[in-house]
Order: structure tokens, then C-alpha cells, then sequence
């Protein structure tokens, strides 16, 4: 069956007051953005809690799908037949011609589930799901009612047209882009900080990112590969303004004059100083960092209250609790994985201490860094003004 429209489902939404229509033309705005890249000519609209998408003359529906897949804030994507409401004969031959053409095997359960928005329609909603269930067993002797676990929910809806639908894909929830402000990812090319900067976007922040490259010892290729995770996550944030800062001098400087098993956690301190710097000069109100409680030494209770203490932004780190299986569910799910897997190391592997510190004192760190006092601010200002910003769609 060939669909011209789809009605978009939002949960969270609904649930605002007063300034409910700022979270709806945000999410209308952002279906109309990725519908751009999808060859048809769509229109957005809105009514009654819902937002439709219709589709005028050719398209292909399995990209309009993956595109409205790519959309927070959408709860679900329902395929459905609209028409103009008219008697409830009408409707009737309406459903069990839809019936026939949906599930041509026929020897499946039911349900009906009727709702009338619109009471000026002549039956309401428990009738018509009755009469409805009977007219389809008529038309149907081989279909049964299971109003418990049905195979098929038939779902009628009568508002200012009438849609009949009966499959509901899952969106990614949340909250649309744009509506929580915007807060600065540090991005490696890891498997964790994409999965993060992606769990924050969904609640409907948006994202801006850093990258600290250390060349020679990191590749142009390692360079590109943060690009095209950026890139990956994009299709779900919008647009990501990339910083690439050029961290070397920094990292050599940590290297020659600090203790080596303070390598990571020093080299971490810089790196939330100058991502702190750019994202008050692009007006974030947050940092982002893939950190969870333990993966790794910089990762333990200890080394995040010595990271979190050069910064007065908040840290928002969304996989804190999480395990490495589970983020890596999520990013096979979001399409990362693949490319964060490829073997091209960044900064962060490659001045790795042999047997880093686990449980790093303030006081201590501090002592560390002041053989840096020399030379620091110089090396830091000059990485600021390495900036290269790549605007990643």
C-alpha cells in the first residue's frame, strides 16, 4: 500500500503547558530540515496534538521513514490512509478496504480501537469499534478479535479528517532540538563520546564539539575519522560547529615535565580548560564527555572530582553509570560503532602512562602542574588559536 501521509506521534510534548507550541514548531521545524534531503515534496502541519506529514505525488516511504527515524522529539511514525470525513458507511468500506490490502493473508487477530476527536461525528468511539470489529469478520471469516494481544491494532482516528492506521515505528523520543539551550562535546574517535553527545542532544540540547589533535603523532586521517562520527551524529543533532584544536605542544610539555603516571589526568585538566574557554566564547552552557565510573583510570571517583575542578561549567556526562556493553548497544543503534572501531588513534592513546594513577590528590595534581608555569599560558592561548572550525552537516 502506498502512504501520502504520516501522522507523527509525540509523547513528552504533550505534556507542556502553556509553551507546548514552542516544543511543537521546533520539531516541525526540524522534520522539515531533514525531509530536505529526501526527494518528494512534503508539507508539515499540526493539529489537535498531532503533526502530519503530507506527501505530494512520488517518494519513497522507507526514506521518508529513516529520515523522520533521525527526528527527536517523534514518539512514533504512523503510516496512514486520510480522507475527508463524510457518513460512517464511508469509513466502514474504508477500513475493510484497508484490511484487505495491509494484510492480504488474512488469518490474523484484531483490535479496533476507535477515537472520536471530532463529536459531531454521528457514532462514537465504542460503537464504532464494535461495529467496525463486525464489518471486518464479515468481510474476513478467517480473522479473529483478540482485544487482549491482537496481532494488528486498527486504529481509527476521527479528528478533522478520518486516518486509519495499524502500524506505529518507534521514533527516538526525547525532546526537539533546540528547546535546552546548547552545551560542547569533547570528541574523541572512541566509541563513548559520540554515544554521549548523542544521549544529551536527545533531550534537546544542541551540540557543538571539540576535537584535540596532536599531530605527527595523530594521523589526518585520525582527524577525519572524529569528523565522520560527527557527521553520523549530525543526522540526529543538526549541524555540529567542530572546533579542532591542536594539542600537541601541550601534551609534549605534560610529558617532559610532569610525573608520568599523572600524564592522562593533567592532559584531561587542559582539555576541559580549553573546551570550557570555546564553549563560553559559542555561548554553551555545559560540557559533554563520555566518562563512566571506572572504565578506565582518568574514569574513577577520584580522577572526575580532580577534572571537574578546573571547570565552573557543568559537566553533563550522560553514561556515567552505564556499562561498556551498553554503550556499545547504542552506538551499533545510532551508527558509530563501525567507525569508532577503525584503527586510527587519537591524543588521548597515545601519551598513555604505563600504570596511570587511579586515585590522584588535588593537592598533588596542583603541585604537578606548577612545573608547567613557565610555559602553559603561552601553549594554551597558542592552541586557542589553532581553532579550525569545521561546520559538520
Amino acid at each position: 500500500m502506498r502512504y501520502q501521509t504520516y501522522l507523527i506521534k509525540y509523547a513528552e510534548i504533550a505534556i507542556k503547558g502553556k509553551n507546548r507550541y514552542v516544543f511543537e514548531d521546533a520539531l516541525m521545524h526540524r522534520i522539515k530540515l531533514v525531509l530536505k534531503q529526501v526527494q518528494g515534496d512534503f508539507a508539515v502541519s499540526k493539529a489537535q496534538g498531532r503533526v502530519y506529514v503530507d506527501c505530494r505525488g512520488e517518494h519513497d516511504s522507507d526514506e521518508v521513514i529513516g529520515a523522520l527515524g533521525t527526528v527527536f522529539g517523534i514518539n512514533a511514525i504512523c503510516p496512514v490512509v486520510k480522507f475527508e470525513k463524510s457518513g460512517f458507511s464511508e469509513l466502514k468500506d474504508r477500513v475493510i478496504s484497508y484490511v484487505g490490502e495491509e494484510y492480504p493473508q488474512r488469518n490474523m487477530t484484531f483490535k479496533v480501537c476507535a477515537r472520536r476527536a471530532d463529536k459531531t461525528f454521528p457514532v462514537c468511539s465504542m460503537d464504532m469499534n464494535s461495529m467496525l470489529g463486525e464489518a471486518i469478520l464479515d468481510a474476513y471469516p478467517d480473522m479473529k478479535v483478540d482485544v487482549h494481544d491482537p496481532q494488528i491494532s486498527l486504529n481509527i482516528e476521527v479528528r478533522e479528517s478520518i486516518f486509519i492506521y495499524s502500524k506505529q515505528i518507534p521514533g527516538p523520543g526525547g525532546m526537539p532540538i533546540g528547546t535546552n539551550g546548547k552545551a560542547m562535546l569533547l570528541l574523541s574517535g572512541g566509541i563513548d563520546s559520540p554515544v554521549a553527545g548523542y544521549m544529551i542532544a536527545k533531550r534537546g540540547v544542541k551540540i557543538d564539539a571539540v576535537y584535540f589533535h596532536a599531530p605527527p603523532y595523530t594521523s589526518e586521517r585520525a582527524k577525519q575519522k572524529v569528523v565522520d562520527l560527527a557527521r553520523i551524529v549530525a543526522k540526529y543533532t543538526g549541524t555540529i560547529c567542530l572546533h579542532v584544536i591542536n594539542f600537541t605542544d601541550i601534551q609534549l610539555a605534560i610529558y617532559e615535565k610532569c610525573p608520568h603516571d599523572e600524564l592522562t589526568i593533567i592532559m584531561r585538566r587542559y582539555m576541559m580548560r580549553i573546551a570550557e574557554t570555546i564553549a563560553g566564547e559559542n555561548d554553551c552552557l555545559a560540557l559533554i564527555t563520555g566518562e563512566s565510573i571506572g572504565q578506565v583510570a582518568s574514569q574513577t571517583m577520584q580522577s572526575l572530582a580532580v577534572t571537574n575542578e578546573v571547570c565552573d561549567l557543568p559537566v553533563f556526562r550522560p553514561l556515567i553509570g552505564f556499562d561498556k556493553q551498553e554503550i556499545i548497544s547504542i552506538s551499533e543503534k545510532i551508527g558509530t560503532f563501525e567507525t569508532s572501531i577503525l584503527p586510527y588513534e587519537d591524543c588521548c592513546t597515545i601519551f598513555v602512562a604505563k600504570h596511570p594513577v587511579t586515585k590522584p590528590k588535588l593537592s598533588v595534581i596542583k603541585k604537578s602542574e606548577e612545573r608547567l608555569a613557565d610555559c602553559i599560558d603561552g601553549l594554551v592561548a597558542k592552541a586557542l588559536e589553532t581553532d579550525e572550525v569545521i561546520n559538520v552537516i
